[in-house]
């Protein structure tokens, strides 16, 4: 096994200082800005944070790749590379703008496309999550690990609680904000399981990821195949699911017999997700770069068709509701779309 002791380190160091800082400006106060809509806020912070720790990283390993949410990728410099860090600076930057707990600073070290070194930082609690795959995880220099409950927790998303999630009736949610910290609360213990109806980045899974699987669980995309890092397009482009291995099985059923959705963005014929479509819309659409679709089991609840040089809507069709959390979806990972057509389905209430 290779030992990490050393990256792992300085990941900490770099997570508690860049943490501190998160902390400075927030009692200073935030100035707010916002990428693709209000649902996606961004402030100096998370641009000063992320250039800390892409300078610490760039000095202490000037070998390895580098991805960070707040920088402008270049996938030439680190695709093709062993190792590669994949940082969120602040990954619930709309709980750090709103005063809440509920964020943190989150670096991770993945190596041959796999999540094995994460350092998680919640400031405003000062809680440290940290560890790598074969030596487990410590909260705080203290051992942590899987719980044994029976009745088990689900750490969902607050955002996809309030809009949805709450009509379902699944047994034992409990929402919050940074998936990162999710993860790693999930990684010691404190909750035992959880998945997302939305697509996720690399930069908000990777650190809990590696937390996750040193603790002897593993997270994986709602569709059955694995997550691979360091990627071109460093996009799930779809939902996730993971944890303790007996509660992510458990959890499989009650997300199938309660039909619980997932968007799937970017669908190709030969993903799981393709079977959904209709074979008339198979048929259609084989070969086109843009389809995007909301799902659950084999039926479609809503389609989006968008050029992905002009993000020209092509065609549009769904339930109302669907279609609207799906077009969020699209939005945020390509930026607002252009020129929506009618939808040719029926209307959800």
């Amino acid at each position: 096994m290779t030992f990490y002791g050393h990256e792992l380190a300085v990941a900490e160091g770099l997570a508690r200082e860049a943490g501190e800082l998160l902390m400075q400006h927030r009692r200073a106060g935030l100035k707010v800005d916002y990428k693709t809509s209000r649902d996606d806020p961004v402030t100096a912070a998370d641009r000063e944070a992320s250039k800390f720790i892409v300078d610490g990283l760039k000095h202490a390993f000037p070998a390895d790749g580098l991805l960070s949410e707040e920088e402008t990728d270049a996938p030439d410099s680190r695709v093709g590379l062993e190792r590669v860090w994949i940082i969120d600076p602040i990954d619930g930057t709309h709980e750090y703008t709103e005063g809440s707990a509920d964020f943190c600073v989150s670096i991770g070290l993945c190596v041959g496309g796999e999540a094995l070194l994460g350092a998680v930082y919640a400031p405003a609690t000062g809680e440290l999550f940290s560890g790598y795959v074969g030596v487990g995880v410590r909260k705080n220099s203290r051992p942590v690990g899987f719980s044994e409950r029976s009745a088990f927790v689900v750490s969902t998303s607050n955002t996809e609680y309030g809009r949805e999630l709450h009509r379902y009736g699944l047994p034992g949610l409990a929402p919050s904000g940074s998936i990162a910290l999710k993860l790693a609360r999930l990684s010691a213990g404190e909750v035992d399981v959880t998945f997302t109806m939305s697509p996720r980045s690399e930069w908000d899974i990777a650190a809990g990821d590696a937390l996750v699987r040193a603790s002897g669980g593993f997270l994986r995309r709602r569709d059955g195949r694995p997550i691979v890092y360091n990627l071109s397009r460093p996009h799930i482009e779809q939902g996730i699911i993971g944890g303790r291995p007996e509660a992510v099985a458990w959890l499989e059923t009650q997300l199938q017999a309660n039909a619980i959705p997932t968007v799937h963005l970017n669908v190709q014929p030969g993903d799981p997700a393709w079977q959904a479509l209709s074979p008339a819309d198979q048929a259609e659409l084989a070969g086109e770069p843009g389809v995007c679709i909301r799902y659950a089991g084999n039926r479609v609840l809503a389609l989006l068709v968008v050029d992905p040089r002009t993000r020209t809507v092509q065609r549009s069709k769904g339930d109302a509701f669907h279609l609207a959390r799906l077009t969020r979806d699209v939005t945020r990972a390509v930026g607002p779309l252009q020129d929506e057509p009618p939808q040719d389905g029926p209307r959800g209430p």
